[in-house]
């Protein structure tokens, strides 16, 4: 787990401390259906005291394998995520005149970081999984990786709102002929 105490900053407001951890997909529960996290997961970053709360800064890098939406082959993709959070003390939010923020609350001196983890490298997922953006994808013909070359098929696509013009084209020369 990512649990770190924070008791030792209490007095020590504006001290950066330094962390690192190394986790796995399955410890923190970074499950999905269409990828997955392969190896280790490594999290650095620093902690600081501000007075009102505890600051997480760092950057979480990863592997995602996955199935490219496009071609259907095997990739993995080299990640890293930037996470900032706070955490208070307690489970409710300062009262005052002061604008809601969403905050993380904690009791006791340790803070886990493992949701935090989890949750960013969830949320900064994109929707499709692609190799790589000059990806070409499947030819609709034939089905062949266009990656590996053109398969010379006729993909031609007409405009679904140009096809009566093109039929009355098509009788029109056939009607000259």
């Amino acid at each position: 787990m990512m649990k770190i105490n924070v008791a030792n900053l209490a007095d020590r407001p504006g001290e950066e401390i330094p962390f690192e951890f190394t986790t796995t997909a399955g410890e923190i529960d970074a499950i999905a259906d269409t990828y997955s996290f392969e190896g280790d997961i490594v999290v650095r970053g620093v902690y600081v005291h501000t007075g009102r709360c505890y600051r997480f800064t760092g950057q979480i890098s990863c592997t995602k394998s996955f199935v490219c939406d496009r071609c259907l082959e095997p990739s993995s993709l080299q990640q890293v995520h930037d996470f900032n959070e706070e955490f208070q003390h307690g489970s409710e939010p300062v009262s005052g005149g002061e604008k809601a923020k969403i905050v993380n609350y904690f009791d006791g001196d340790v803070i886990d970081l493992s949701p935090v983890v989890r949750d960013v490298l969830l949320s900064d997922q994109p929707l499709n999984n692609i190799c790589n953006a000059d990806c070409r994808g499947l030819c609709l013909k034939c089905g062949a990786n266009l990656n590996h070359g053109d398969c010379g098929c006729d993909r031609t696509v007409i405009d679904p709102r140009l096809a009566a013009l093109q039929q009355l084209l098509k009788q029109n020369n056939s009607s000259i002929e």
